[in-house]
């Protein structure tokens, strides 16, 4: 076995000691350099926990822009609107013309009609054999008021039963209307329908004056048919009956009405 000079074996265990001595120096520097690149790890870490924010809007299409960037109505506008049509329909309102309602026997009288309208009509047109009263005909028949009240109230049967032809003006242009010829019977308001001689003349009355189209103001209208008129005020008064209204009344000339039936009288 070949033996190693001394000097080698020295210079061998010299460098050999030498690099231990460089790693056990080298070993302290590893420390402070894996401190320093855990730290910004750490930090790294800590940045993760705390939450990111909301991400940015996004922006809006053009016609959504333009809709926020536009002016809005103020609201004051939006309630003076919001009334228009309540006041349109209020100044309409009040441009309408209000219609006089009718007092008196011709107020009165409507009301009673509808007793009568089955048969002559609502607006006295008149239905089947029933006479019409409209276009002046039922002043054509009764030129005075008074045939028109006996009639009214006594009906068709009791004239017929009595014999009396004629109720009306047996002169009446196109000829007198015949009681019960043209089929139809005429109910007496007096005993088949209830009504007072007050009633009677109201409904007379509107037949006359609604109805048939007679001028008012005549001296019939005044007599007989107008709030004020002295034979209407007496039967609403009880002070009159049809019995005796033409002496309760002695200097206006009434025709004797009565409670029986008599033939009518012509227009002169």
């Amino acid at each position: 076995m070949t033996e190693i000079p001394e000097h080698l074996l020295k210079r061998s265990q010299a460098r050999k000691g030498g690099g231990d001595a460089a790693a056990a120096a080298a070993a302290p520097a590893t420390t402070p350099a894996v401190a320093a690149s855990a730290a910004p790890a750490v930090a790294a870490a800590k940045a993760e926990v705390v939450p990111a924010g909301p991400p940015p809007p996004k922006p809006d299409i053009p016609v959504v822009a333009a809709y926020k960037a536009r002016k809005k109505i103020p609201v004051w506008a939006m309630i003076t609107l919001s009334i228009l049509p309540l006041w349109l329909f209020m100044y309409v309102l009040a441009l309408k013309p209000i219609a006089a309602k009718a007092s008196g026997p011709l107020g009165e009288g409507l009301k009673v009609y509808s007793n009568c309208g089955s048969c002559h009509g609502a607006g006295g047109e008149g239905i089947g054999s029933a006479y019409a009263f409209t276009n002046g005909s039922v002043i054509a028949t009764f030129p005075h008021i008074e045939d028109q009240l006996r009639w009214v109230k006594l009906g068709s049967a009791e004239y017929v039963s009595a014999g009396v032809q004629i109720p009306g003006d047996p002169n009446r242009e196109g000829g007198p209307h015949i009681a019960g010829a043209s089929g139809g019977v005429m109910p007496a308001a007096g005993k088949g329908l209830g009504l007072s001689d007050l009633e009677i003349l109201e409904v007379v009355c509107h037949e006359r004056y609604d109805l048939g189209g007679a001028e008012q103001g005549t001296e019939e209208f005044e007599l007989w048919c107008s709030p004020e008129a002295p034979a209407y005020l007496a039967l609403e008064t009880g002070e009159a009956t049809f019995d005796d209204v033409h002496t309760v009344i002695a200097d206006k000339g009434i025709i004797e009405i009565g409670s029986v039936p008599v033939a009518g009288t012509t227009a002169e």
